[in-house]
């Protein structure tokens, strides 16, 4: 399991010195590697001396060097382990112990953990469990404090509500690592006493705080980098990464948006060279692409197979990752390093054969050598959706007359207001026959009501999909056309206590449980990854998609609210960019 606590032993270091000199044996020696070196770029024939968890050596093969175990690596690359810079381990739908089990054995040892989903459903019970199941992991995860919890106060609520006194509070144990990403970007250039408080408390504890800039241009990015945020994924185009390069962010260049990769390749191999400031991450990654493509070792590999120089892909993924950490120790297998490195069979595909984890052996042939142990679950993580039960009533909007003029949400990913005149039937709305109906319920015991819109421009629907996935809030969301598939799927999750259902023609077609905080699975990986594969599949029968941005993925970030543009959260229609809060949809006016 990792641990750093003694990298600074005197006794460990007087040992590597005496094995790095030909004085004792090496405890392990790592020897017949090819190393990629993180530092020049160029490919040299070397032997790993290992003391503990320090990399003592790093030396041209001598067969004369002893050590108490030695291990040939047969030509092998060897690489330093990943970081991955910024992620969520809850969107992947499985425990900490399960994703560890995933990503380590493909090279990855080293994560930065933003809980803020947990954090969102569970408070600091959240965060709490968040820190106890990092630990004792081969995986070094390194929680940070979430600093959007909600992520727009005021225009959602959710199961949990941190100031900046609670940041300071998290900021202040040694098992967390930073203030994770900022998204009320705008609260804070606009000067909001919370945000800036929450900025000031990362600022007073000397870690990091990380940024989430989508949509800043201009003096407004300018001014977001001023505030003291240093890192930001949110990237939408070619611009956008060098407009951040320019303005002195660390960049973490995410594989969750496939499509961009292309054009971020292009625009750093334009620049000549790679900036010191790029690193990746992989923030958002699905069960069945986790267990099909892994984690950041697909980044890597994407960035590859779009001409980035692997040297380049490999720097961005360790050494240029520790620099901008602030983890000298990590990135390099160079003498004084903590010994965290994969070894691969193949360097354009990132396929990992043998990964060391502060000095041991932790996986080999595309496993963990001693799988981790899951913790136990508190009811206040299991127990969070507290609903009454739906009916269809829930999923119809009441106004009188014949007809009504009724505020809309046009397009996903990228919304706008709308407007449009509908009939009126027995007291409800009828739902024109080219739009679909969304919900959104507080599943925190608000007893607050059902908010539901009515969405332009989201396909054509012949069935319904509930969730408690739902970005940031994490609220019980429903999509579809019939108010009776809605219910029936959103029962479905109630009764299941969080997690994602299909309705069609009057039954439950497809669901998968997901217990912990609505989040999380206690499942294997390969269980989940097949449960969640075959309900997209499902859904993918009932739903005409227009990709990029109409698709299934767009469901789970429908209702962030932090981002630009109209959205549906349990307050109701709301524009946090504009200031707006529309209770009902039932207009009076159009929106301009």
């Amino acid at each position: 399991m990792t641990t750093d606590a003694n990298l600074n032993d005197p006794m460990l270091r007087a040992n590597a010195v005496k094995a790095a000199r030909g004085l004792q044996p090496f405890d392990m020696l790592v020897r017949n590697t090819m190393m990629l070196d993180m530092v020049t770029g160029r490919e040299r024939p070397a032997d790993i001396g290992i003391v503990d968890s320090l990399i003592a050596s790093v030396h041209a093969p001598d067969p004369t060097r002893d050590a108490i175990e030695q291990l040939d690596a047969a030509g092998a690359y060897i690489v330093p382990g990943f970081i991955d810079t910024h992620l969520h381990v809850e969107s992947s739908m499985v425990t900490p112990a399960e994703y560890a089990r995933t990503v380590v054995p493909r090279g990855v040892t080293t994560a930065f953990w933003d809980p803020h989903e947990l954090a969102n459903v569970a408070g600091m019970e959240g965060v709490d469990y968040a820190c106890c199941a990092a630990k004792g992991l081969p995986l070094r995860l390194l929680p940070l404090a979430p600093t959007c919890v909600p992520s727009a106060p005021g225009f959602e609520t959710s199961g949990g509500d941190f100031g900046p006194g609670q940041i300071a509070k998290l900021l202040a144990r040694d098992d967390v690592h930073g203030a994770a990403e900022l998204m009320t970007m705008h609260q804070l250039l606009d000067g909001d006493r919370r945000v800036q408080g929450i900025v000031a408390a990362g600022l007073a504890s000397g870690k990091r705080v990380c940024g989430h800039g989508r949509g800043l241009v201009g003096g407004d990015l300018a001014a977001y980098a001023a505030a003291g945020v240093e890192t930001d994924h949110e990237l939408t185009s070619a611009a956008d990464l060098i407009a951040r390069l320019e303005t002195g962010l660390t960049i973490e260049l995410r594989g969750s948006h496939e499509h961009l990769i292309p054009e971020f390749a292009k625009a750093l191999i334009a620049l000549g060279h790679l900036p010191q400031t790029v690193t990746l991450c992989t923030d958002d990654v699905f069960p069945d692409d986790l267990f099909a493509k892994g984690g950041l070792n697909h980044v890597i590999r994407m960035l590859i197979a779009n001409d980035i120089p692997p040297a380049w892909a490999y720097r961005a993924a360790t050494l240029n990752a520790a620099s901008r950490v602030g983890r000298p120790d990590l990135g390099l297998v160079a003498p004084g390093k903590i010994a965290d490195f994969v070894l691969l069979s193949d360097l354009r595909d990132v396929s990992a054969t043998q990964v060391f984890a502060s000095g041991q052996l932790v996986a080999q042939a595309n496993a963990l050598l001693e799988p981790p142990q899951d913790i136990s679950v508190s009811p206040t993580i299991s127990n969070t959706v507290q609903t009454q039960e739906f009916s269809a009533a829930d999923f119809n909007i009441h106004a009188i007359g014949g007809s009504a003029r009724i505020t809309t949400l046009s397009k996903p990913r990228f919304p706008e207001w709308g407007t449009r005149d509908v009939e009126v039937k027995n007291g409800n709305l009828l739902l024109p026959d080219d739009m679909i109906r969304m919900a959104v319920c507080n599943r925190y015991g608000r007893g607050t009501p059902t908010r539901v819109a009515f969405l332009e421009n989201w396909g054509t629907w012949r069935g319904a999909f509930a969730t408690t996935v739902s970005h940031d809030s994490h609220n019980l969301t429903v999509f579809g056309r019939d108010p009776e598939d809605m219910t029936l799927a959103a029962n479905a999750v109630r009764n299941m206590q969080g997690g994602l259902a299909v309705a069609a023609a009057g039954k439950v077609v497809a669901k998968l449980p997901l217990p912990i905080a609505g989040l999380i699975s206690q499942k294997p990986l390969e269980d989940v990854a097949k449960e969640f594969a075959d309900l997209r599949s499902k859904l993918d029968t009932l739903v005409d998609w227009q990709p990029p941005y109409l698709v299934f993925k767009a469901l789970f970030g429908a209702s962030l609210v932090c981002n630009a543009g109209p959205r549906l959260s349990d307050v109701g229609l709301v524009d946090v960019f504009d200031n707006r809060i529309l209770e009902s949809c039932v207009a009076t006016e159009a929106i301009e």
